[in-house]
């Protein structure tokens, strides 16, 4: 006979314990536990199973992997060429930044296929993603919807309509029965990923499930979730300006720290082909804090602007604000500036963003920031034909980056003439189709940018 007991379950990151404690040992997160009740089943003895035998290296045989094409390129490219059928790929971002609207052209490609696509909504009627299909022009016979939230009625009818690819939008609303605690809770998280894990592997079935993601930005729910599933897509952008970028966090079938862009217009989500272009096309010329930065993302390069405001202080507290960079990296670098360079910043307000929305963490865009502040708190402008790129040390050295050639070689495609680069990484550049201008320290990049052009 099973019997209940009460088991305490960190929200957090799903560890379990027989007593309640206001910290968990395990994230050291504070007051995160919460009751649950645990069915007991009867001990039971496995049954013994031959096992595989060890295999030699050199004799194993690959076999390349079947890719299906959904014809949106660049969704194509960030995946490795293709879905792998079978696999398991969770995407998560914000509400309202465009999950459910990828995923629905995603429907669309897979039922021109020739594929039966089944569309699962937890969160919409179906009345409801019948009108979002409509207002994106999407209309095929092998394109299903189903709005349930019950994994059990949800089992029954992929039995019944045996689909090729599978949709679940989104996995935090659905519950299991057997499992006691509330939709959304790490217990119902992690059991409902390793069924669908069961159901993309055991029937061959590609599943794309849509993941909520919280305050920080993280996707809810256990660690165990992003291990599980296949490959794992980050959603992001800005919506006022309407750029989407899906970013590739984990691929176990393709390219990973690699994005790709999308610009959401009244009929969807449009691939953009040339990133560096559109980021670059409302740039503001001869304007001072504006810096241009070759940045790298996965295998592409593209040109990023950044830009910095330096204003006096009204307050005894000056106020350090980032959008799209570390803001603890900021504070590195000003830090820098004020000791290195001896720029006085303790009764100026900064404001560093990087422009499109988008979010860069590789250092190379140190010593772009350090220029676009000094460039604002000077009031001086930049040759519109000069990039910069730079690792920034402590010390005010500036460090050599990785892949200077290909940053380099897009700059160079869009016009750019000039590039301010470590003077270590001169001595890896074979081709110079770009003025270049070597520097060591911090005060000499100030002093090569802003000198008399």
């Amino acid at each position: 006979m099973s019997k209940k007991r009460v088991m305490w379950e960190c929200s957090h990151c799903g560890h379990e314990q027989a007593k309640w404690t206001g910290s968990c040992v395990q994230c050291k997160s504070w007051n995160s536990f919460m009751e649950k009740l645990v069915l007991e089943q009867d001990k039971f003895v496995a049954k013994k199973h031959r096992s595989n035998s060890p295999v030699r290296l050199k004799d194993v045989q690959l076999q390349p992997f079947p890719r299906i094409s959904t014809h949106l390129r660049e969704f194509d490219r960030l995946l490795g060429g293709g879905v792998v059928p079978g696999a398991l790929t969770l995407i998560g971002g914000e509400p309202g930044v465009g999950k459910s609207t990828l995923l629905m052209q995603v429907s669309e490609a897979y039922a021109r296929a020739g594929l039966k696509v089944l569309y699962i909504s937890g969160e919409e009627s179906v009345d409801q993603t019948k009108l979002r299909a409509e207002r994106l022009g999407i209309d095929h016979d092998n394109l299903f919807l189903l709005n349930e939230t019950s994994f059990s009625e949800i089992k029954h009818h992929i039995d019944q309509c045996t689909p090729q690819v599978i949709i679940v939008d989104s996995i935090q609303i659905l519950y299991k029965e057997e499992v006691l605690s509330s939709p959304g809770s790490v217990s119902q998280v992690r059991e409902l990923a390793q069924e669908f894990m069961h159901i993309a592997k055991g029937y061959g079935i590609t599943t794309f499930l849509i993941g909520h993601v919280t305050k920080s930005g993280e996707i809810a729910g256990p660690r165990v979730l992003e291990h599980i599933v296949d490959t794992v897509l980050d959603f992001e952008g800005d919506r006022e300006q309407g750029l989407r970028i899906l970013r590739s966090m984990k691929n176990r079938f393709g390219p990973t720290d690699d994005i790709a862009l999308f610009q959401m217009q009244e009929k969807g989500l449009k691939e953009v082909e040339n990133p560096s272009e559109a980021l670059l096309s409302q740039r503001s010329h001869h304007v001072s804090g504006s810096v241009i930065v070759p940045s790298l993302e996965g295998i592409r390069s593209i040109l990023i602007e950044i830009q910095a405001l330096v204003t006096p202080t009204a307050y005894a507290n000056p106020t350090r604000k980032s959008a799209g960079i570390d803001p603890n990296r900021l504070a590195l670098l000003l830090a820098v500036l004020e000791k290195r360079v001896g720029y006085r910043l303790y009764n100026q307000d900064v404001f560093v963003a990087v422009a499109g929305g988008i979010r860069i963490i590789e250092p190379a865009i140190d010593l772009g920031i350090i220029i676009a502040i000094a460039s604002s708190l000077t009031n001086q402008c930049l040759d519109p034909k000069t990039v910069v790129l730079g690792e920034v040390g402590l010390g005010g050295e500036v460090r050599n980056v990785s892949r200077i050639a290909s940053r380099l070689q897009e700059a160079f495609s869009l016009g750019f003439a000039r590039a301010i680069v470590p003077k270590k990484a001169l001595a890896h550049i074979k081709e110079e189709k770009i003025a270049l201008i070597g520097v060591n320290m911090v005060d000499e990049a100030i002093e090569a940018v802003f000198q008399k052009k």
